[in-house]
């Protein structure tokens, strides 16, 4: 079985991703958390930045394993050439 390297991919930063947006909202109001970044949530945005690049990695992950899975069922029988790709 070829494992598709953006799933586990995915579901890190996925995790991450969750863990710093969920921190984000938790600490949204704390104003002297976020002084020295100018009073930006840098853990809400990033968090959301990592949930969305984790989310696409695994769903494109996904996406890849079916097609291989795919072509593995559809392969030719010995002896029979197919053509057309």
């Amino acid at each position: 079985m070829n494992l598709d390297l953006r799933i586990p991919m995915g579901l890190m930063f996925t995790l991450v991703g969750l863990i710093l947006t969920v921190f984000g909202l938790k600490t949204n109001g704390n104003a002297a958390l976020y002084a020295q970044s100018l009073g930006i949530n840098a853990n809400l945005w990033w968090g959301m930045v990592l949930l969305a690049f984790g989310i696409t990695m695994y769903v494109m992950g996904r996406r890849g394993q079916k097609k291989i899975e795919q072509e593995r069922t559809t392969a030719p029988v010995d002896g029979e050439v197919r053509r057309g790709h």
